[in-house]
């Protein structure tokens, strides 16, 4: 019970979350909404006693991403204020385009996991080491991953050479 009401509460502001980070238009202020959304993720997987993910979820998305983002953001020569007149006005387009992707989000799962049922006793669930959690996690993705990281460090690299004063 005390886990569905944690969850709840966490899914609750993750959503809040993550509505502030597309409508607010501060750029910086949107990336602190993300950090909320991020800092819920983890704290899902904390729920879930995946100590190993939330762990790595706070390092690389919170510690790195968000702060890369901040740093890209305040070395560009962008306002850092209220932005006015930045919508696309073509934004209404959006909306069916949005409730399209959701209706195939919920399709795709409840197609792929609608019979799975959840072990509600603790015995029954299969212990899993941090070794097979991180070769699971990085072996496939490992290779995308990097090029991520060079991707990040290019547009740092682009927003340091923009922001010099030559």
């Amino acid at each position: 019970m005390a886990q569905n009401i944690a969850f709840g509460t966490v899914a609750l502001l993750m959503i809040v979350g993550a509505v502030r980070v597309v409508t607010t238009k501060n750029v910086v202020h949107a990336a602190l909404w993300l950090v909320v959304v991020l800092s819920g993720a983890a704290a899902q997987y904390l729920i879930l006693s995946a100590e190993f993910v939330a762990i790595t979820q706070v390092l690389v998305y919170i510690g790195a991403v968000t702060v890369l983002f901040l740093f890209g953001t305040m070395l560009t020569r962008a306002q850092l204020g209220k932005a006015i007149d930045l919508n696309n006005k073509n934004w209404a387009l959006g909306i069916p385009v949005a409730v399209l992707l959701l209706g195939t989000l919920v399709y795709a799962l409840v197609d792929t996991f609608g019979d799975d049922k959840l072990i509600n006793d603790p015995k029954d669930v299969p212990q899993v080491s941090t070794l097979q959690i991180s070769d699971s996690v990085f072996s496939p993705y490992l290779i995308p991953f990097w090029a991520l990281s060079f991707v990040l460090l290019a547009v740092l690299v682009g927003a340091i050479v923009l922001s010099r004063k030559d």
